[in-house]
């Protein structure tokens, strides 16, 4: 009974915060009183104060996205709801970028000041930043080597295998590949996706090759160019028209979605204007963006920390700037969704779907 009424009873704003705790947790090591400490030692603290604030939000919302999907069947509710999350994170890292400027805020001299007290902690250090990039679904094996250990080394055994835990028991990446391998309309009765999307694909090519071939104001050196780059179904479309060309690109790295999981979200790309490919569509593009934002914002700290420092290490002992701008380039997990763009064909190429399969994709109305 005291319990139910304690949740219930009346709380302060300053209590309910916490703000006791929130506000005295800035602890400059420049020095404690006003006249020592080094002015800008406290945005610094606070700026990555916030940043972890916004980590462990983050970490909740893809949390609560891959029990979402994590599961036999994915209904639509279920798929809205998670697009709502998603976009809910992406609103987020806007800000997790906007606060690079703040920081920036802070000239060269200004952190200078306090730096040598920072030795030798560093963001790298952001145990809060691995669970997110571990959510997310990077593999150890694709990550930039820090000072060429374990990018878990830095933290206590507890923590480590915390993370190992998270990489095995399933990540969002895992969970929307599995949602997309069970994609029931990739083979509907006689309709074969992959069949009538092979000849699409031929058309394209070779309405776009006669169309090079014709071109009065090309070279014949130049035309034997665009027509390489052109490609055919040899090319980069084999990926998705052949399983076995696919298996031997995931081997070696260069694709890591399944073949049925790219090949449905070839399908979800193309048919997206259907209304029930309209969810799936938004949280293909929700991962886009997500992959796209945290390079953007890895592209920005790596910037803002050579305008800080110029070519000087990391306190944690890194390559400082060159660490962080190169795992800007390596640290994309969704690029198989990216390169689906490669696979696209103009909507006036699109096979028609049969009637029976528009009426389980979508609101269907007869005529009288």
């Amino acid at each position: 009974m005291s319990d139910t009424k304690d949740k219930y009873s009346t709380i302060h704003y300053y209590n309910y915060l916490q703000l006791d705790k929130l506000l005295g947790a800035q602890v400059p090591r420049s020095g404690t009183a006003v006249e020592d400490a080094a002015h800008d030692e406290t945005l610094f603290i606070i700026i990555h104060q916030v940043y972890e604030l916004w980590f462990k939000q983050i970490a909740h919302e893809l949390r609560s996205v891959i029990d979402l999907f994590d599961r036999d069947r994915v209904d639509e509710k279920n798929i809205g709801m998670a697009v709502a999350r998603l976009q809910r994170v992406i609103e987020i890292q806007k800000v997790l970028i906007g606060q690079v400027r703040v920081l920036e805020t802070m000239t060269p001299l200004d952190f200078l000041d306090f730096r040598s007290y920072l030795f030798p902690a560093s963001g790298f250090q952001s145990f809060q930043f691995r669970i997110v990039e571990v959510l997310l679904g990077l593999q150890e094996k694709d990550r930039l080597s820090y000072n060429n250990h374990r990018y878990a080394s830095v933290f206590p055994e507890p923590q480590q295998r915390e993370l190992e835990a998270l990489q095995n028991s399933g990540t969002l990446f895992a969970a929307v590949e599995s949602w997309k391998e069970r994609t029931p309309i990739l083979q509907f009765g006689d309709f074969d996706f992959l069949r009538y999307y092979r000849r699409a694909v031929e058309a394209m090519l070779a309405r776009e090759q006669e169309a090079i071939r014709d071109s009065d104001y090309l070279s014949e050196s130049e035309k034997a160019m665009r027509l390489r780059m052109l490609g055919s179904t040899d090319t980069y479309f084999e990926s998705v028209l052949d399983p076995e060309v696919h298996e031997r690109l995931h081997r070696e790295g260069k694709m890591r979605l399944s073949y049925r999981a790219t090949v449905a979200a070839l399908l979800i790309n193309l048919y997206r204007d259907e209304p029930i490919l309209h969810g799936p569509y938004q949280m293909l593009v929700s991962l886009i963006d997500i992959d796209e934002l945290f390079t953007t914002w890895r592209y920005r700290h790596a910037q803002m920390v050579l305008r800080m420092l110029g070519r000087k290490i990391g306190t944690g002992g890194s390559s400082g700037h060159e660490y962080l701008r190169e795992t800007a380039l390596r640290h994309q997990i969704y690029t198989d969704l990216h390169n689906i763009s490669t696979l696209l064909i103009p909507r006036s190429e699109l096979p028609e779907l049969p009637i029976a399969l528009k009426k389980e994709l979508g609101f269907y109305f007869s005529h009288r």
